[in-house]
């Protein structure tokens, strides 16, 4: 994940970058972090993930979003403006959307690591989806063939609630009866 830039960028500045970039962008409290291009493995990954979501929700209330699609962070009591791309989010709360992007808190968001971005997804992500009130926060590793499911406690912290490596079946916490099969995720 490389810094776009070093120094406080404006919102606008920011949406002035985006009008003239091709990469994908993200806008934390005045830092612009550039998203690397997806892996091929990424992208098999992701778009496993994403089909098994949209299957599960057919019917119900929830909807998946895949990359690239803004999530702008607003939760009350919480100050600045954050813009993210998580890989996949599930949005159950349609009231954020937007013809651009969804300004709310999604119930629920994947994010694949790829080699350049593991610490960004790892902490900072991590504790920006914890403090917004993300019920549910997914890391996938590809090349562990990992994934980790962090979901919120009473006390609005995030708390290991299921991780598998090479195989076995994850769970979700927040959507009731999904799971998914880990080697089915990882298999070319």
């Amino acid at each position: 994940m490389a810094l776009a830039s070093d120094r406080f960028v404006s919102l606008d500045e920011y949406l002035e970058m985006r009008e003239s970039s091709e990469g994908l962008l993200e806008y934390i409290d005045g830092a612009v972090y550039m998203t690397p291009s997806p892996s091929t493995k990424h992208q098999r990954v992701s778009n496993k993930l994403q089909f098994r979501f949209g299957m599960f929700l057919e019917g119900k209330d929830c909807e998946v979003f895949s990359a690239p699609y803004d999530i702008e962070l607003k939760k009350d009591g919480v100050e600045g403006t954050k813009i993210v791309i998580p890989d996949l989010c599930v949005i159950c709360d349609k009231s954020g959307f937007t013809d651009a992007r969804y300004v709310g808190v999604p119930t629920l968001i994947v994010e694949i690591l790829s080699p350049s971005n593991q610490s960004h997804d790892l902490v900072t992500k991590l504790n920006l989806y914890m403090d917004y009130g993300v019920k549910e926060y997914w890391i996938v590793n590809p090349m562990l063939h990992a994934i980790t499911v962090y979901a919120l406690n009473e006390e609005e912290m995030y708390e290991q609630h299921d991780m598998k490596i090479n195989a076995g079946v994850l769970a979700s916490k927040v959507l009731e009866d999904f799971s998914i099969d880990l080697e089915h995720v990882f298999s070319k």
